[in-house]
């Protein structure tokens, strides 16, 4: 889910799981006599050697169904499925997001699932509770779960306790969109300027500043999974009349807008950068360069801040507590199967395969993203315990009662995105007012539902 923020790997790229197993270029079904090629696409190359497992224990129990993966950066990936879909040269089953998902089914692309279900008499019972719903419209299955993620404040460690904020400040933070609470309490603290003065000090520069405390995110297009999406929910804010499948979205709810104006008043305060300063690197780019000091992460980004990929002593930390709770946006991916085809039967016992425990086990000893059978996700932990890594805040969130919310799934989610992330950005960099900004897209995008 990724999110749209999502950028994992770079140029498309081709790995062999094994000689036999992935190769690049086209599907051959003639290589061997009776064998069937399967064209599975995915974009995380974190993610790619887990996949490659699971094609190298399925194609040992299926030997005349070779699996060729191809991995590619995320905005490539959606731009090539797409052009894939429209001249009927789709890859025969590919890693699917719910932003996505709604288009290509309603356009017949996607295979329903359900009859296959209900004849293989496949138990969902076991998937991470909300993870069957996104898919699924008026009966038809559009995809299998594949994995699930939360969100959580990521900090780093030192530049915290060297302004006195450990770890068991970071465990009860409290927000609200009038004074910050809590958080924004840290995040003031964390903020230091060129002369080692933090954001409570009375002389404090907020035009010289070295280390923001906080990064915003400002590309979660109508989701705002790693920002303003938590704390707009923790604020009452909901996207939608129901969700999935609401046909009126809120945008324009007072809710949201004070939470942009909150936004905006961290960068009045000089504890987070303007939108006009943002480079264009990520914002784990820069919290690995040491040029701030908290953000908000999904769980699928665990591997950049630990282990042998972190520049920088990172931890994590529960999202803080508003108005109306705690609350993080779980997201989850599944694997659809595109309808045209010609080899539904094998690409559906590739999808079963995928779905069970067998591949979503070999996915959690990878653990680089939390599989969506329950079963796994404790095998998940229990990878990341033995790395020394305890990541349990995010699996909390998901186990928290009334903790997460759904991401708004809708008819045109890809139109609606830049709408509303486009109107974010005005009111944020001051052409506009948040109020009008929100009412005029919140006007847009509904006029799309209509």
């Amino acid at each position: 889910m990724r999110s749209l923020r999502v950028r994992a790997g770079a140029a498309l790229l081709c790995l062999a799981a094994s000689a036999s197993l992935v190769s690049c270029g086209g599907s051959d079904d003639t290589a061997a006599a009776g064998t069937v090629t399967l064209d599975y696409w995915l974009w995380d190359d974190r993610q790619l050697p887990a996949y490659e497992d699971c094609a190298a224990a399925f194609h040992e129990d299926n030997p005349k169904i070779k699996i060729k993966i191809t991995q590619t950066a995320w905005l490539q990936y959606w731009q090539n499925l797409t052009t894939q879909l429209v001249s009927g040269e789709a890859p025969d089953v590919w890693v699917n997001q719910t932003t996505y998902s709604p288009t290509y089914a309603t356009g017949g692309q996607i295979l329903d699932l359900q009859p296959l279900v209900e004849r293989d008499d496949v138990d969902l019972s076991g998937y991470q509770p909300g993870l069957t719903e996104p898919w699924v419209k008026d009966g038809k299955r559009y995809g299998l779960p594949k994995d699930w993620d939360t969100v959580a404040v990521v900090y780093n460690t030192d530049m915290l306790e060297k302004q006195g904020v450990d770890a068991a400040d970071l465990q009860n933070l409290t927000w609200n969109p009038t004074d910050g609470g809590t958080m924004e309490e840290v995040v003031a603290r964390a903020t230091v300027d060129t002369k080692g003065r933090n954001g409570l000090d009375p002389d404090f520069d907020k035009k010289h500043v070295a280390v923001y405390g906080y990064l915003p995110e400002w590309e979660d297009a109508s989701q705002g999974q790693n920002g303003w999406g938590e704390f707009a929910a923790i604020n009452g804010f909901q996207y939608l009349d129901k969700n999935p499948w609401g046909t009126e979205y809120r945008f324009d709810d007072p809710k949201l807008i004070e939470t942009l104006d909150w936004y905006k008043h961290l960068i009045d305060k000089g504890y987070a950068p303007s939108l006009a300063q943002k480079s264009e690197l990520g914002n784990t780019e820069l919290l690995s360069a040491g040029k701030a000091a908290m953000t908000l992460a999904g769980s699928y980004s665990i591997s950049s801040y630990t282990g042998q990929n972190a520049r920088q002593d990172f931890d994590f930390a529960p999202l803080p507590t508003g108005p109306a709770g705690r609350k993080s946006a779980i997201n989850g991916l599944s694997d659809a199967i595109w309808a045209g085809t010609p080899h539904k039967e094998e690409a559906w016992k590739w999808v079963k395969f995928l779905g069970s425990a067998e591949c979503q086990d070999l996915v959690a000893e990878r653990a680089v993203v939390f599989p969506a059978l329950t079963s796994s996700t404790e095998k998940t932990l229990a990878a990341y315990r033995a790395k020394g890594e305890d990541v349990s805040v995010f699996t909390d969130a998901a186990a928290a009662k009334d903790g997460t919310f759904l991401l708004p799934i809708t008819e045109r989610g890809t139109e609606i995105g830049p709408i509303v992330q486009d109107a974010i950005q005005s009111a944020i960099l001051g052409q506009t007012s948040t109020e009008e900004a929100m009412k005029t897209a919140n006007d847009k995008v509904n006029a799309l539902l209509e």
